[in-house]
């Protein structure tokens, strides 16, 4: 019998919350097959196996916290045929719930056999029906007052508190839950202040039309303003470090490097910001490629909790949906955030050099920075916003973009 520890999730992770299992007591497992989920402050992972066997206990049950190296279950690497088929009574019970151990499963599997029922919700003993119900209603069945023997709570019981209480609640999850408490956390640290500055992307747009068609065939994914976005905020940082900062004990941690934390919607189920290392190092097609990487691997739950640590900047790219602009919240520790809202052709005044103006359909978006007024005062701010506005506006972004091809 071989014993499964919770690993090292990351060099910050002292802890997890084990939210599902994907094997049950009694039946196979290969090694690297999923195992469980587990859920830290940073980020939600799935856990392959160490081992091929027979998952033969489950220590610790869905929504138990337990610390790295503490035992989570336990795997008999004998044959696995012979070993399922002496489990099979186990294989068909749930995981033991959050607050069963050991000692406790093998009993309450025991009296919930007969009348298919397992526990859930504040101790509650529940159906599978009912369990069901109240998963896909989003209903805390401690809401709900049991008819049944003992109090139990049946269908009927469910169903006319569905139809008493139109509203649902969904309870938060993992991430959510770390979302919230985040947010909060850096709203009562961080006095924000919101600087935002109107940009024309049109010297931009020249060489995403220009480049584009080639860059999907080579690549298979649209070339966005992000990368060259980017570009411009390392040549700002560059003259305006604050703003690539950190507070400390009372004293400013100016970094040398641009680790750029990117927000990435998890479609609409929460939010993580993974971390794109060097990027004021990297080429603008670079940068593009590695955007991409971190979100398609965020998407896929398949961040690792070091992808979302060491991050000394971040931005937010609401613009995808149209907006005119936002005010993001300053991902903590750092000192300040950039909201890249929607660029849309709009009617614009444009001046030649002999001072002569015209209007003009020109690409046009707003750059929303969100920053820490301990750090800096706003004319700091406002003067970086004005450095990124005169390089998206007036660099040779055909010269850049060949040079960096060509690095």
């Amino acid at each position: 019998m071989t014993d499964v520890l919770l690993p090292q999730l990351g060099e910050t992770v002292t802890e997890g919350t084990i939210t599902r299992w994907f094997v049950r007591v009694g039946e196979s497992v290969v090694a690297d097959q999923p195992l469980y989920e587990v859920s830290t402050d940073k980020v939600d992972s799935e856990v392959p196996s160490p081992l091929a066997g027979v998952l033969t206990e489950i220590v610790a049950g869905e929504g138990s916290v337990v610390a790295v190296g503490a035992l989570l279950c336990r795997i008999d690497p004998g044959t696995a045929p012979a070993a399922a088929a002496g489990a099979t009574t186990a294989a068909e019970s749930p995981p033991a719930s959050a607050s069963t151990r050991p000692a406790a499963t093998s009993s309450s599997r025991a009296g919930a056999s007969g009348a298919g029922a397992s526990r859930g919700g504040a101790g509650l003993l529940l159906s599978p029906v009912v369990r069901r119900l109240l998963s896909e209603h989003g209903v805390d069945p401690t809401r709900v007052t049991g008819t049944g023997v003992a109090g139990r709570i049946t269908r009927a019981d469910v169903e006319r508190f569905l139809r008493d209480n139109p509203g649902r609640a969904e309870p938060f999850d993992g991430i959510r839950r770390a979302t919230a408490r985040h947010m909060v956390a850096s709203k009562a640290t961080s006095p924000h202040v919101l600087t935002a500055m109107e940009v024309d992307f049109s010297a931009v747009d020249a060489v995403r039309a220009a480049e584009k068609d080639a860059w999907r065939s080579a690549e298979g994914t649209s070339l966005t303003h992000l990368p060259f976005i980017v570009s411009a905020l390392c040549d700002a940082l560059a003259e305006f470090p604050r703003l690539n900062a950190s507070v400390g004990d009372d004293e400013l941690i100016v970094h040398g490097t641009v680790n750029l934390a990117v927000a990435v919607d998890l479609d609409f189920e929460g939010l993580v910001a993974p971390v794109v290392r060097g990027v004021d190092d990297r080429s603008i097609q670079d940068v593009a490629r590695s955007i991409v990487d971190v979100a398609t691997r965020a998407r896929s739950r398949s961040l690792v909790p070091d992808d979302l640590a060491g991050g000394t900047f971040t931005v937010t790219n609401p613009g995808q949906y149209g907006t005119l602009f936002q005010f993001p919240i300053i991902n903590q520790p750092q000192v300040a955030i950039l909201s890249t809202d929607g660029i849309a052709r709009r009617p614009a005044v444009v001046v030649d050099v002999d001072g002569n103006e015209t209007i003009e359909a020109r690409s046009m978006g707003v750059l929303a920075l969100a920053w820490d007024h301990r750090a800096f005062d706003g004319a700091y701010a406002a003067a970086f916003l004005r450095s990124m506005k005169r390089t998206l506006e007036g660099a040779d972004w055909a010269s850049r973009w060949t040079g960096d091809a060509n690095r």
